[in-house]
């Protein structure tokens, strides 16, 4: 059985069942990525940036007296900006029987009724997702190598040399929660650097770059559960920000971080800020989250730049995160052709 389903309000025994599942998908796809936790897993869920919506449909065994049973699959659409942004999971018991494009059937139609004409959704390289998504005539637009730190292997010494290693006339200042309000516009505009780079990103996880949605986004965060790290680097003589690195601690899986954006100002360049900035972060988030065992990140794998500095730090490259794309109406069209019809 497929369903609508709001996780506002959801049973907690639902919640408990869908948890279930998104584990069982990561143990059989990414066994080395630590299991999720119920920690706020309902506000992960359901809190959407404004301008934002997020519609979701689960699917559930019905057992023997007809009353619904475990989930075992999950669909969600974003719809951002010109873009559904969708992401569905099925448990490994239930692969390969058409319950992956029930759920996909369910997002896209939605989505077109919407009015919107694309869809984009991130799949992880060397898994079974890459082949199902093809064959429903998705196309791979764009693709980012994932690194991952395990700080119990880091050269703490070293480290603390490279976070030295800023040029004078900068200093580096950490802030955990996100920046104080006074520096939201300086802050938005060295963000900006990256808002006009076309580099064949689908913008699945658009960045903010005006003071009102970058605290909107800092609020979004903070609801799902979701607690930001932002270093900045500072040109002391104008006081504007000259780069920022941040990175974000999910209270859904605490001991590993995801890194967000690195961006250091073309004015700046050079001057060992990147560098520096992601160093001096490793040395903060080691004292403030006790519990913290990995980093990861993403970078285009033309970003040589950002990829030799994370190579530096001790990232090692572990995978490849693909974005495809598909026109909704063929999308619509494919899967009304083979049968899958809305119930």
């Amino acid at each position: 059985m497929v369903r609508e389903w709001d996780p506002r309000t959801a049973s907690s025994a639902e919640i408990e069942s869908l948890l279930d599942t998104v584990n069982a998908a990561f143990a059989a796809d990414l066994p080395a990525d630590p299991q999720w936790r119920n920690s706020s897993l309902r506000e992960y869920l359901a809190e959407v940036m404004p301008g934002e919506r997020r519609i979701s449909w689960i699917a559930q065994e019905e057992t023997a007296d007809g009353t619904p049973g475990r989930i075992m699959g999950h669909v969600h659409v974003l719809l951002l900006g010109d873009i559904g942004v969708i992401d569905v999971l099925v448990h490994p018991e239930q692969r390969r029987q058409g319950l992956g494009r029930k759920l996909i059937a369910k997002a896209a139609r939605r989505t077109y009724q919407e009015g919107f004409s694309l869809i984009g959704v991130e799949v992880i390289g060397d898994t079974p997702a890459i082949g199902f998504f093809e064959a429903l005539g998705f196309a791979r637009e764009y693709v980012e190598t994932r690194s991952v730190l395990r700080l119990s292997t880091v050269d703490w010494v070293t480290l603390e040399e490279m976070a030295r290693g800023i040029s004078s006339g900068y200093r580096l200042e950490f802030f955990p929660g996100g920046p104080p309000d006074e520096m939201l516009d300086a802050y938005a505009r060295a963000k900006a650097e990256i808002r006009d780079i076309d580099d064949g990103d689908l913008d699945l996880r658009p960045s903010s770059y005006d003071p009102q949605r970058l605290r909107d986004s800092l609020s979004c965060l903070h609801r799902r559960g979701m607690k930001p790290y932002i270093v900045l680097a500072v040109h002391e003589r104008s006081g504007e920000v000259a780069g920022l690195t941040e990175v974000v601690v999910p209270a859904q899986h605490p001991t590993r971080a995801d890194q967000y954006d690195t961006i250091v100002v073309r004015d700046h360049r050079g001057y060992g800020i990147d560098r520096a900035m992601k160093a001096r972060m490793l040395f903060e988030l080691r004292a403030a989250e006790p519990d913290l065992a990995e980093v990861q990140t993403w970078n285009a794998q033309a970003n040589e730049p950002m990829l030799k500095v994370n190579a530096e730090l001790g990232f090692r490259a572990e995978r490849d995160w693909c974005e495809y794309g598909v026109n909704v109406a063929e999308l619509v069209h494919r899967l009304d052709a083979t049968g899958v019809t809305a119930p």
